[in-house]
């Protein structure tokens, strides 16, 4: 064959351009689909949450009609959870998973590409519904009967993409038990797996239990609407609690798939920077398995106010502070990894060091709203809100930022600007805790969510929460920056990228295997 005929065969396999984005099944390039996906759909989410700041700023209406503020608070959390933080991690699976275990690439690549493509045509249709007659589904995330049956013509489509965004999900988690279980490099043991690589087995595990709940959910939801069923009306046979025990089946185990990954990330970044092995690895293996399997027994502790019996709501409770324990041994790990470690604070090590703190207050919240005499107090109140918050967005969204300025140099082979990256980290570390720490008192002194207008008592906190919340927004535009500049040039990262932790940054209890950037040794 002459090299002309294989100069164009491979042409034909390797489209350049924009269609080798189309086509790829390279899991680095799917990898950064993701990422930029996730990326851009954090902003257009957080649009969404500036909205509603800026109509909570003063008491009154000011802005926008009730109907559309509710529209807001639904569509910022489902772009939020679907959009922005699940791609997100499952980007950074797709990246490092096969490095980490040595694998040449996902188990199932065409797939891979099919479950990325999929979702910007569902948040599309999610996006849709804004501009259909009745407005966006208004109904909040969790989508109660019968709130959100009231949503008119957006109301199938919101369902229809609800499914489509599920299918990614379970495409995308198969995928990666798949490429674990079978793809490892040889003598690399499931114990010697890197934490991020173990969080994201079990998270895969879970969104493969609970996705389908869900889209039976929401499938019975539009038999409901539009087949004569009455699965969830009352005039029917049908009971609403019961959508809510459904809904939160899924909605329980789901915050996990959201955090699960982000506790593998910080297992990765902090031994790096305190130049130390991870302690306690089997310890945090199975801590991480023992909080998946508690998700799934706690999620009643979202409707202690439904009137369930007395002996549901000590089950519960109980099970859902038992959840406590597992957390903290792993915050108990990170820490003692640290402790008489040689720690140095670039970026990404800073907001892991914020994680582990803001996050912990997010649980302490948690544990509080699990005693359920005082969950009556706490609920539908803005205490929820703060509380979610702080284990999402210092929790999730931190670790996302600590993990892209920490593999960046992998990624593009320049550094960074870590001065940018800095002043980055503490404009998000301060205005995160102006934005969400009022929504505590709010909370507590009883103000609800998901209400456009509200008592002349709780200005002035709201007016810090969303002062906050607009600098917040505006210091990720930074982040952007950061990113752009990185990708186009920059100082060049060296095969040592953290001084003095070269060995280290697997963080495995033996030695790292060779990875698919390295060339295999001959064999002996």
């Amino acid at each position: 064959m002459s090299t002309a005929t294989t100069h164009d065969t491979h042409h034909e396999e390797h489209p350049r351009g924009l269609l080798r984005w189309v086509f790829t099944t390279n899991h680095k390039d799917i990898g950064t689909l993701y990422l930029i996906f996730a990326l851009a759909m954090f902003f257009v989410g957080g649009a969404m949450a500036m909205i509603i700041r800026a109509e909570l700023f003063q008491p009154g209406l000011q802005f926008v009609d009730p109907q559309f503020f509710n529209s807001m608070t639904t569509m910022h959390a489902l772009i939020m959870v679907f959009g922005a933080v699940m791609p997100g991690f499952v980007g950074l699976a797709n990246w490092l998973v096969p490095m980490m275990i040595g694998a040449p690439d996902m188990a199932l690549p065409r797939m891979n590409n099919w479950s990325f493509w999929i979702l910007p045509f569902a948040g599309i249709m999610l996006l849709g519904t804004l501009f259909m007659e009745g407005g966006a589904p208004a109904g909040g995330w969790t989508m109660y009967p019968p709130l959100i049956l009231q949503t008119g013509d957006a109301f199938p489509y919101l369902i229809f993409s609800v499914h489509l965004l599920g299918i990614s999900s379970i495409m995308g988690a198969i995928n990666i038990v798949v490429t674990i279980v079978n793809m490892r490099a040889p003598g690399m043991t499931m114990m010697k797996m890197p934490l991020f690589v173990w969080t994201w087995l079990i998270t895969a595990y879970l969104l493969i239990a609970v996705m389908p709940v869900f889209a039976g959910a929401v499938t019975m939801l539009l038999t409901d609407q539009y087949f004569g069923t009455s699965f969830f009306s009352a005039a029917g046979g049908g009971d609403p609690v019961m959508f809510q025990h459904i809904f939160w089946f899924f909605g329980h185990p789901e915050v996990y798939i959201m955090i699960l990954p982000a506790f593998g990330v910080v297992s990765q970044i902090i031994p790096t920077f305190a130049r130390k092995r991870l302690f306690g690895y089997s310890s945090m293996v199975y801590a991480t398995a023992s909080i998946a399997f508690l998700s799934f027994i706690v999620w009643a502790h979202h409707m202690f106010t439904v009137g369930m019996p007395l002996t549901g709501e000590l089950f519960f409770m109980y099970a859902t502070m038992l959840i406590a324990v597992p957390t903290g041994v792993k915050v108990f790990n990170w820490v003692s990894t640290m402790w008489k470690g040689s720690m140095t604070f670039e970026t990404p090590m800073l907001f892991a060091l914020a994680f582990v703190v803001l996050f912990t207050i997010g649980g302490f919240s948690g544990l509080m709203m699990a005693i359920t005499p005082v969950d009556f107090q706490y609920h539908d109140t803005y205490f929820i809100v703060a509380h979610f918050h702080y284990t999402l967005v210092t929790g999730s969204v931190f670790t996302l930022f600590a993990a892209a300025y920490y593999w960046l140099p992998k990624w593009t082979g320049n550094m960074y600007d870590e001065k940018l990256g800095k002043l980055h980290f503490w404009l998000s570390a301060i205005f995160v805790n102006v934005l969400f720490f009022p929504q505590h008192f709010l909370g507590l002194a009883g103000m609800p969510r998901r209400i456009p207008d509200y008592s002349t008592q709780f200005a002035e906190f709201n007016m810090m929460s969303s002062l906050g919340g607009f600098a917040f927004g505006l210091t990720q535009l930074l982040f952007v920056y950061i990113v752009i500049k990185t990708v186009r040039g920059g100082s060049k990262a060296t095969d040592k990228v953290w001084e003095g932790a070269e060995g280290l940054e697997w963080t495995l209890p033996s030695p790292p295997p060779y990875h698919s950037f390295t060339t295999a040794p001959e064999v002996k």
